[in-house]
């Protein structure tokens, strides 16, 4: 597909002409937008601990830290809000859109920054603490959400991944100001990991890194794709392998008996209640609304399949479809297939 030009006033185009533009042509940049404001934040956090590093902040397709590398790629549509409305319409949700949201993922992927501009990876007390950088990276992974041995930062339980999301994870809660992890910690076996991380972090603060490497891996102006084969490619990653919903579970709170013909029809009241029950479940479960979407979609359509009605009062169905939909949720996390971000 040819390169279509951007032109001045794309910011107030529709969604539909917006995914016709390449990545590597929108006229978009750190300085000047809100994530300038939120990085210099993280900056001065970094310095009041004494780590005055030269990072480097580029835009890319999403969050992450090249391995081997003292730079950081920042998803590009933070960069401007028009990019945050058309992230929100096509994946349903904007992570890192808000300032504390922003702040937790800088904090988390400036972990991996020190880890790798001090090799901390290599030390032996880091490799028994968190465990070893060389294990693999799985596709999908089965937290345990009340494990006490991993610190609470990110949603999903990230730390409990992978032994460098373990790493950026308690180096996260151990840099933001006020946690008083200590105090929140106490009794934990998670807290041996905050007391080494503060040990650790007091040893290099001042210190001049071992590597100042500003790769920029992933650059938005390297990426030829448009926003339409990127949100394509990005809803495939974060959907699911169809679930299996037994009919039990939705004949429990819905009905295709003859006396609840006159009610509302339970696929309409699901799609309904669409928005307000996903943002919730996702919040509950920290499982991205995207895929949470494709489940309630499965269940619309086997309402509907099934012929079913409401069979008790709205507010009780409500409150029932929550808690079944959060228990698919967390069914699906159980089953090890929840995904590691992009």
């Amino acid at each position: 597909m040819p390169a279509v030009s951007v032109p001045p006033d794309w910011a107030d185009l529709p969604d539909e002409t917006l995914l016709d533009f390449r990545l590597c042509d929108l006229p978009i940049r750190i300085d000047g937008s809100m994530l300038e404001a939120r990085i210099g934040e993280l900056r001065r956090e970094l310095n009041g601990r004494g780590l005055d590093l030269p990072l480097h902040f580029y835009l890319s397709e999403e969050w992450f830290t090249p391995d081997g590398a003292s730079a950081m790629a920042v998803p590009f549509y933070l960069a401007h809000p028009r990019l945050e409305r058309l992230e929100e319409s096509q994946m349903l949700e904007v992570e890192g859109g808000d300032y504390e949201w922003c702040m937790r993922i800088l904090r988390h992927e400036a972990g991996h920054l020190v880890d790798n501009m001090f090799a901390l990876r290599r030390r032996r007390h880091r490799r028994e603490v968190f465990g070893p950088s060389s294990e693999p990276y799985p596709e999908f992974y089965a937290p345990k959400p009340y494990s006490k041995s991993y610190v609470l930062h990110l949603d999903s339980w990230y730390a409990q991944s992978h032994p460098d999301e373990d790493f950026a994870e308690t180096f996260a809660v151990w840099l933001t100001p006020g946690s008083d992890w200590a105090r929140r910690y106490e009794g934990w076996p998670a807290l041996r990991k905050l007391q080494y991380m503060d040990q650790l972090m007091g040893s290099i603060a001042g210190q001049p890194p071992r590597l100042v490497q500003a790769t920029e891996v992933d650059g938005l102006r390297r990426i030829r794709r448009t926003l339409r084969q990127h949100y394509k490619q990005k809803r495939r990653h974060y959907g699911v392998d169809r679930p299996d919903f037994y009919d039990r579970d939705l004949r429990r709170l819905f009905s295709d008996a003859p006396e609840f013909a006159g009610n509302a029809t339970a696929a309409a009241f699901v799609t309904r209640i669409r928005r307000q029950v996903r943002q919730l479940v996702a919040s509950w479960t920290g499982i991205y609304q995207y895929t949470i979407d494709q489940v309630l979609e499965d269940i619309i359509l086997r309402c509907r399949d099934l012929k079913l009605r409401l069979s008790v009062p709205e507010d009780t169905a409500r409150r029932e479809f929550t808690v079944l939909l959060t228990v698919q949720a967390m069914n699906f996390l159980h089953s090890g297939r929840h995904r590691l971000a992009l």
